[in-house]
């Protein structure tokens, strides 16, 4: 069994239909709009709560999620909008979750910090740190006893690489040879600490070895790297050989929390990782590389921001649960 740790910088040469190229870039563009629309609603005072936001991180949940298929599970984190939009929630029941309707993905009980929707195979996000991990290690233990071929797909990030349930999971995983991709999203910082200040070895890949199975680093903001990335993890997860630790180099570009100025980033690393923005990189593929003009990116732009637009009136009037409501999707 191959335990190597690889860098995968780029993304190989390959035909991709424009549709699909064009859907990478909407999904994009949709996450980072919803982020920076819901930033500006909370710091008007207008929705309810607290957020942690995934701005600069959106090439990492759309190239995992576009290689999963529908009946797929991902479990997410606390900093869950990015992964639950690629996914496949919209942003109208996402909206509405952030305003504490019942019409929200979670009837209005979950927020910003348990986005999910198992019936687009997305388990509510869990907000303890590592917490997903025996999650997904569980639900892939499902799908080989049944077996079917599905597959689940962990998102982390790299503070979590210090929790014992990071250890225990991949440990479990690997020894039952279960059909799991453990993503960590690796933005070099748990909260305000620097990933060099808690790991002698800073490449979070390379725990898989110890585990026994294949882990590779990616660049987490080359959307079609981490994309093949994860084409090739599914599929060895699909054929019996997983689990796979993908480790994607990326960068938060806003606070752990929304109360959190960065001031811990420095400014040259903070401009080192601005200027590989995915966004911008993509789209610049996209035209110098696939023969898209500028004006069908602005057209996609221009449809989301009416999205997002239309999903927030929607959802400063959607209704709010009731009081009898209180008891229900409890489990004991």
């Amino acid at each position: 069994m191959s335990t190597t740790t690889t860098l995968r910088s780029k993304a190989a040469p390959a035909a991709f239909k424009r549709e699909f190229l064009l859907e990478l870039h909407r999904r994009m563009i949709l996450i980072r709009e919803f982020e920076e629309r819901v930033k500006f609603l909370f710091l008007e005072g207008t929705m309810p709560g607290t957020i942690h936001q995934c701005q600069g991180q959106e090439a990492s949940a759309v190239g995992v999620c576009a290689a999963l298929a529908g009946d797929d599970f991902i479990t997410s984190t606390f900093r869950g909008h990015g992964h639950a939009l690629a996914k496949g929630l919209t942003a109208q029941e996402m909206m509405d979750e952030l305003f504490g309707a019942r019409t929200g993905c979670c009837r209005g009980k979950g927020g910003s910090m348990h986005m999910g929707n198992m019936s687009k195979g997305m388990v509510p996000a869990i907000a303890i740190v590592g917490g997903g991990i025996p999650l997904a290690a569980g639900m892939a233990l499902a799908f080989k006893m049944k077996p079917t071929k599905q597959v689940a797909a962990c998102f982390f990030g790299d503070g979590a690489v210090a929790e014992g349930a990071f250890h225990e999971g991949v440990n479990m995983s690997a020894l039952w040879n279960l059909p799991v991709v453990f993503v960590c999203e690796n933005n070099l910082y748990g909260a305000s600490t620097h990933i060099s200040k808690v790991m002698k070895d800073t490449r979070v890949s390379a725990r898989a070895a110890s585990y026994g199975f294949r882990g590779e680093t990616v660049d987490g903001n080359d959307v079609l790297a981490v994309y093949q990335a994860a084409v090739t993890a599914v599929a060895d997860c699909r054929a019996g050989r997983g689990p796979v630790l993908l480790e994607l180099l990326t960068y938060r570009r806003t606070g752990h929390s929304r109360r959190d100025p960065c001031h811990y980033q420095p400014k040259g690393e903070r401009d080192e990782w601005f200027d590989r923005d995915p966004l911008v990189r993509f789209a610049r593929v996209l035209v110098e590389r696939h023969g898209f003009a500028a004006a069908e990116l602005d057209a996609v732009k221009s449809s989301v921001d009416a999205e997002i637009v239309a999903a927030v009136e929607h959802a400063k009037s959607a209704p709010q649960p009731t009081q009898e409501e209180l008891s229900e999707d409890v489990y004991a």
